[in-house]
Parts: structure tokens; sequence; C-alpha cells
């Protein structure tokens, strides 16, 4: 991650215009998953998937919870809330099932 100034946003450091987009994108409602994959695709030129790799480590950053805390700490509230319900749907180890 680069820690330069973004011209016009002296407050934003750390972040470089690929991740400012990235957060932006993010920032606007989606009703159906596939206009949004859809439109990551068209705007930034690659996969969702790869999309969803990039965000999952800017919602890590302390740089992107500076830039924008409301939005980075949604989206680590819903990331936790994914991964809890992944794991409640999961078979426990260690005792097997009778």
């Amino acid at each position: 991650m680069s820690a330069e100034r973004v011209p016009d946003r002296p407050d934003v450091v750390g972040l470089d215009d690929r991740q400012l987009r990235v957060l932006a994108f993010e920032s606007r409602t989606w009703q159906q998953p596939a206009r949004k994959a859809e439109a990551i695709r068209d705007e930034f030129g690659i996969s969702a998937a790869r999309y969803y790799r990039i965000l999952g480590e800017l919602i890590d950053s302390p740089a992107a919870l500076r830039h924008d805390p409301m939005l980075v700490k949604r989206l680590q509230r819903m990331r936790s809330a994914r991964r809890a319900a992944r794991s409640s749907r999961s078979i426990p180890l260690g005792r097997p099932l009778d």
C-alpha cells in the first residue's frame, strides 16, 4: 500500500486511487448481486472474486478505516456475520455422529 497523499484530499493518506474507488463503489446500494458483479467487471475490469479479495484486504487497512470508518466497520460486521453463519452450518469435528 502506498503512503502517498491524494491530490485535493490531504486527509487521505495510504490509499491509492483504486482503493478509493473500491470504497466509493461499496458505499452504493445493490439490490441484485448479478448487477453488482457486472458493474465490478465494467468499472474495474476484474472478476468479482478478485474484487472481493481486494475489498477484504482493504477493510482490514487502518487507512481505509480512517478514510470512511462507518463504511469500513459496516463491511467488517457483514463479513463477521457471514463467517458466523458459515461456521454455524458446518458439522462440528470431534465426536462422530451416532
